[in-house]
């Protein structure tokens, strides 16, 4: 293509194939965007002038209009996480006297995709998000980042878009985790976990992998429970049937729902615990201390997750932050209690 007229339907797609370029490169180029190089912006803009590209007009001006919204997009409500995560985002954005607009995916990639038709229409200003479990095409997510909306990952990130993330050490938990069940007397630790693609999921797998050849155990395929990703009496008949085949001594659940479906399946089975097996569970509830036994835990950050989430956000709005997208991890803490003790 070497020229246009008034005829053509010359947009950013045009630009971006014209160059060889992302749309997200023309995007940002055209907004004189910090992190695109004077070289590219001036082919960009060159190229806009030679072939008479004319921004969309309502597009621009409701980016350019503060809408003094956000959008959270999280899998549920009911996780202790999530709800403290919320809290933490709503210090920062409270007294900047910004609303939040809360979305549940429930873990499905379908209801988060069909979410994001509601976002690009400037009806927010930037997304804070931990991604369902089941989400295994980020494109909707691309081609919000397109239109230049901020997006800031949180816990559940996505390894392939570049953008902002505020993750915990899961590996490192996870392995803390196994070797505190080893140091336990444990000697057939089982992983509980969900299915899905999040790299919190992989991260905290490896984690206890690794822990186990460290120290002389091998890991087996058959110590890994697959549960469903929802709040089912499923979970508890499948946690059963492992108890009854596999008979581990130690179990690590790495999400909350699945602490109570163990400690459900325990009681049907009358396993006590810690005697015939040792738990711990990745979760923030309340009430793990007062559960019987007490459980031991994985606590995650979730509070100051939120919270730098939200300062991030604000920073790349506001233009204060104009460093590369960033990654900061933040340590989870190991609360020993009776459920694991000797």
């Amino acid at each position: 293509m070497t020229g246009g007229n008034k005829s053509d339907k010359v947009n950013m797609k045009t630009l971006a194939k014209e160059l060889n370029l992302s749309t997200a490169t023309i995007s940002k180029a055209l907004r004189d965007s910090y992190d695109i190089s004077p070289e590219t912006k001036l082919k960009v803009m060159e190229a806009a002038r030679r072939l008479n590209y004319v921004p969309n007009a309502y597009a621009s001006s409701l980016r350019k209009q503060s809408s003094n919204t956000i959008a959270i997009i999280i899998p549920e409500i009911a996780d202790s996480f999530f709800s403290q995560a919320i809290n933490g985002i709503e210090s920062v954005i409270a007294p900047k006297k910004y609303h939040a607009l809360i979305y549940l995916t429930h873990d499905s990639y379908e209801r988060e995709a069909s979410m994001f038709n509601d976002l690009a229409s400037g009806r927010v200003d930037g997304l804070i998000m931990s991604i369902a479990s089941s989400t295994h095409d980020t494109g909707h997510i691309k081609t919000l980042q397109e239109t230049g909306i901020p997006i800031v990952f949180f816990d559940r990130v996505c390894e392939d878009i570049t953008a902002d993330k505020i993750v915990t050490d899961d590996y490192a938990s996870a392995y803390n985790a196994t070797v505190h069940l080893l140091q336990a007397g444990c000697k057939n630790i089982s992983l509980v976990t969900i299915s899905g693609y999040p790299s919190i999921l992989s991260a905290r797998e490896q984690g206890y992998r690794q822990a186990l050849n460290d120290n002389g155990f091998k890991a087996q395929d058959t110590g890994i429970v697959t549960c469903s990703n929802k709040y089912t009496d499923e979970n508890v008949g499948m946690i059963k049937a492992h108890l009854t085949t596999v008979k581990p001594d130690g179990i690590i659940a790495t999400v909350e729902q699945l602490a109570t479906a163990t400690y459900l399946a325990c009681d049907e089975l009358k396993l006590q615990i810690p005697c015939d097996v040792k738990v711990v569970c990745f979760t923030n509830q309340i009430t793990a201390a007062i559960l019987n036994p007490p459980l031991t835990t994985v606590l995650q950050p979730a509070y100051e997750m939120g919270k730098q989430a939200a300062e991030i956000l604000f920073g790349r709005l506001s233009g204060r932050l104009n460093e590369p997208d960033q990654e900061l991890v933040m340590p989870s803490q190991l609360i020993a209690r009776a459920s694991t003790a000797s």
